[in-house]
């Protein structure tokens, strides 16, 4: 699988714990709340006061992040990417930083079947099932359009993780067919037209699963996500050609089975001939022996029972 080249880089900026800070958030919280009741009958000027000390413990709160595992913080001062912070727990980091909340737990994508060509222009019917994970945070969230993948959803719906990720399920799909029928489109559904030492979609296996990854890996690396793994999992005609595809192989497998038939016919009767003659059991003549191998392959070939006519006479 292709490797992508990361372009993150860990948030170094100051972080505390969120539990060292969070006291002196309700401390504050309290003393203006204090100062604004008091000033309000006494002092202009204390709740003035109060309101400032609100306003700063208001900032103050905004600087609270909590990490899960196989989470990541995207932090941004002012525009500028200051990196990606993963440390798992409560913290306090600088209020002014812009935080975006992504999920880097593996996710899975099991597309519906779509209809394509493959090699020989016959339409099929194909379907994969995908697991993914992003990798690159950086490239996730800067060098492509996440409110494009979301399909017009509001920029404030996708300050939210799960909104964010259901635009990158989006992406991910859309991609996930394009690769798809690129894939399909280099093999032939089986090998009844092509060589029989061609790799086929349904006789390929691994092979075209990874080579479905390839592409896949190619085409999704750009959104920063990494492909676990990607296979097949429908695989059919389509449905306009599927009952002439059908009768086809049950041409072709009657007729293998009428060559192995034919095949152990011709063996039975050479030995039989061969026998009769060694152990010499009757003579027979040319026309005598192409009577009776005549008749054994009537017998031997034959779908329905035969009754054999026994020949009483001289």
């Amino acid at each position: 699988m292709m490797i992508m080249e990361n372009k993150e880089i860990n948030f170094v900026g100051m972080s505390i714990n969120g539990f060292v800070v969070l006291p002196v958030f309700f401390v504050l919280l309290a003393i203006s709340i204090c100062l604004f009741v008091m000033g309000i009958d006494t002092s202009v000027a204390l709740s003035v006061t109060g309101s400032v000390l609100f306003v700063l413990d208001l900032i103050l709160l905004a600087g609270f992040v909590q990490i899960e595992p196989n989470e990541a913080r995207v932090m941004m001062f002012f525009g500028k990417y200051k990196g990606t912070f993963k440390k798992v727990g409560f913290h306090w980091v600088n209020p002014f930083i812009t935080t975006k909340k992504l999920s880097l737990r593996a996710r899975n994508l099991n597309a519906e079947p779509i209809k394509v060509n493959d090699k020989v222009g016959n339409p099929v019917m194909i379907g994969l099932v995908l697991v993914w994970r992003l990798r690159d945070t950086y490239k996730a969230i800067f060098e492509i359009d996440s409110q494009t993948m979301a399909n017009g959803m509001q920029g404030e719906a996708l300050k939210n993780v799960n909104s964010i990720m259901r635009a990158f399920e989006n992406f991910v799909m859309i991609q996930s067919e394009a690769a798809l029928r690129q894939v399909a489109g280099q093999y032939a559904y089986d090998s009844n037209e092509v060589d029989k030492d061609e790799i086929t979609l349904r006789d390929g296996d691994e092979s075209v699963n990874k080579e479905l990854e390839t592409k896949l890996a190619e085409r999704l690396q750009m959104a920063g996500i990494e492909v676990i793994e990607a296979r097949i999992n429908y695989l059919a005609y389509a449905p306009e050609i599927a009952a002439v595809m059908l009768r086809r192989q049950q041409a072709d497998a009657v007729i293998m089975a009428r060559e192995k038939i034919v095949e152990g016919a011709v063996s039975m009767v050479k030995m039989a001939v061969d026998r009769l003659s060694s152990d010499q059991v009757v003579n027979l003549d040319d026309d005598k022996k192409a009577a009776m191998v005549s008749n054994l392959m009537v017998v031997l070939c034959s779908d329905d029972t035969v009754h054999p006519v026994v020949n009483t006479g001289n």
